[in-house]
């Protein structure tokens, strides 16, 4: 779509120029000029009270025939021969959104001596899975896994491509994006298919949080989006289900591959799961030091869970980044969610808000948290948390 002036038309309001999102406008003799910095979102359109401005059709410059792609791949991601959860969850999605469209679900699988992957995957779901295996895929770069699925994409022409919105996936999704000249939508926490056009409508949190956006890619395939672990709900296993293998042949020459892995060095010290996480206790600010996760430690392993934390608590030096839930830490969906001193603004709601029973203890009974929380108790953590544990024995 393209926006277009009618010169007739405009008075040089100044209207359209105010209430575009893009600084795209500006005003030229007396009559409005579009920039290049347009998106034809079209709010222009609307708010022109002489009916001088309006979208056309336009060919787009990139665009492919669409009718050429078909099913729904997942990239499935996995690390020392083990899935990741967040693969099994985009099968359980992805299932959602070929029944929409009416096509298959596959999965891609990357690896070195993987095979046996590939019926866990038959049974998570998938119709059909690319199997690549090649030494240099036994441990993840960028432009070896780049390559391989590079190569398979423009063979089988897949119309939907989902990828964790995992270090691996978000460092992978833009390379293969770039590669497709496509458009890739990052770290989306719902997918929908649309009836009339059948194109995926991906949204994603917006401008801090503050809103959330849908987005669409009408005119290239494949449609991308990176999502967020935790946010959607695991596909069923069922024990024996069978699909096609479909193996690929991924070669590399001297220069395909700029990484070379040198040594893989894990964490020695405490690990933490928050997106396997069955019950999390959470702090933030309202714990008042970096000791009150002492205290929550004690009820999060009472209850069999861990623990986490607003991004104030990570702000103040209190605990470690990798404990952070919300927008810009992780996304988590467990049974139980305690938010501990956590007021609630809504980069923190973003992701912990589809928990099962979330339980929030805060002094201050008119804090947002409680709009969410299914049991809201109003009074001091350090009297309530203790008299839970009291009760738990």
């Amino acid at each position: 779509m393209a926006i277009v002036v009618n010169k007739e038309k405009c008075k040089g309001c100044t209207l359209c120029m105010k209430n575009c999102p893009f600084e795209a406008i500006t005003m030229e003799n007396k009559l409005a000029v579009i920039g290049s910095a347009c998106t034809g979102c079209g709010q222009c359109v609307e708010s022109c009270p002489f009916g001088a401005i309006s979208k056309t059709e336009e060919a787009v410059a990139g665009a492919v025939d669409i009718s050429l792609y078909h099913n729904v791949w997942v990239f499935a991601e996995q690390r020392e021969g083990k899935l990741m959860g967040v693969s099994i969850e985009l099968l359980g999605e992805g299932r959602k959104l070929a029944d929409a469209i009416g096509c298959q679900l596959c999965a891609i699988l990357c690896g070195d001596n993987v095979a046996g992957l590939a019926d866990e995957l038959f049974e998570y779901g998938a119709e059909k899975v690319y199997l690549a295996e090649a030494p240099e895929l036994a441990t993840y770069t960028a432009d070896a896994y780049t390559k391989a699925i590079m190569e398979a994409i423009e063979a089988y022409k897949p119309e939907i491509v989902l990828l964790g919105a995992t270090h691996i996936g978000r460092d992978l999704g833009p390379c293969l994006a770039v590669q497709c000249n496509t458009g890739l939508t990052a770290d989306c926490t719902k997918l929908e298919i649309d009836p009339e056009t059948k194109g995926i409508m991906q949204t994603r949190p917006a401008f801090g949080g503050n809103l959330m956006a849908t987005i669409v890619c009408p005119h290239h395939r494949p449609q991308m989006s990176t999502v967020r672990p935790g946010v959607m709900d695991k596909a069923e296993r069922v024990a024996g289900r069978k699909g096609e293998l479909i193996r690929l042949t991924p070669s590399y020459t001297e220069g395909d591959i700029r990484q070379k892995v040198l040594e893989v060095i894990k964490n020695v010290g405490e690990t933490v799961s928050l997106t396997d996480a069955k019950v999390i206790v959470a702090g933030g600010a309202g714990l008042g030091n970096p000791e009150g996760f002492e205290l929550l430690k004690k009820l999060a392993d009472r209850l069999g869970g861990t623990i986490g934390a607003s991004r104030a608590a990570v702000d103040s030096g209190w605990i470690d980044h990798s404990y952070q839930v919300g927008q810009t830490g992780t996304t988590v969906k467990p049974k139980i969610y305690f938010a501990c001193g956590i007021s609630g603004a809504i980069q923190h709601l973003a992701g912990m808000q589809n928990s099962d029973i979330i339980v929030a203890i805060n002094k201050n009974e008119s804090a947002p948290i409680f709009e969410v929380a299914d049991y809201g108790i109003v009074g001091d953590l350090y009297k309530v948390i203790p008299a839970i544990l009291d009760i738990l024995g």
